[in-house]
């Protein structure tokens, strides 16, 4: 028995194999590899004897639901009416280019998840990035482009030691 199916087994057993808790199943698998892995969601479907389907329709109806690795870091950009008035297409353009990355996708190096979101709730601070629940206002394609270049490995390195000392 590999890893990945010894968990799926840990994971079906501590709720008796009882298919209407598939819900928190999924939820324990996500907190355990951090997004719900294809071949995970195969081996569940599999000893559920549950059309994979299924597990996909939960995955998709549930925005708590992963089906892709997050970055070490969360980036949300502000596409309300305000912000989107003052910029904010193209910030994500900037953004999108620069990184390789889609809204809603995580860069290749998994440094960053960017999200373009609706709404933030600060119009009067337009353009609004927000960075592991950091605001930035009135950002520009550089000061945002700025700002996601500063999370690369040093600045990654700098909280590594920071959490080591604390430890």
């Amino acid at each position: 028995m590999n890893q990945d199916s010894s968990l799926i087994e840990q994971i079906v057993e501590r709720y008796d194999r009882d298919v209407g808790m598939l819900i928190p199943m999924m939820q324990d698998l996500q907190a355990e590899c951090g997004y719900l892995p294809t071949d995970s969601l195969r081996a569940l479907a599999k000893r559920l004897n549950v059309p994979l389907m299924r597990l996909y329709a939960v995955a998709t109806f549930y925005a708590s639901f992963r089906l892709a690795p997050k970055g070490a870091h969360e980036v949300s950009l502000c596409m309300g009416t305000v912000c989107y008035l003052k910029g904010s297409a193209g910030i994500s353009q900037a953004i999108c280019k620069e990184f390789k990355v889609a809204p809603s996708g995580t860069t290749a190096d998994r440094l960053f998840t960017f999200t373009a979101v609706n709404c933030v709730g600060a119009c009067a601070l337009a353009p609004v990035m927000v960075v592991d629940g950091k605001y930035y206002d009135g950002v520009t394609s550089e000061s945002a482009l700025e700002i996601l270049q500063g999370l690369g490995p040093a600045e990654q390195a700098a909280q590594a030691d920071a959490k080591e000392a604390a430890e």
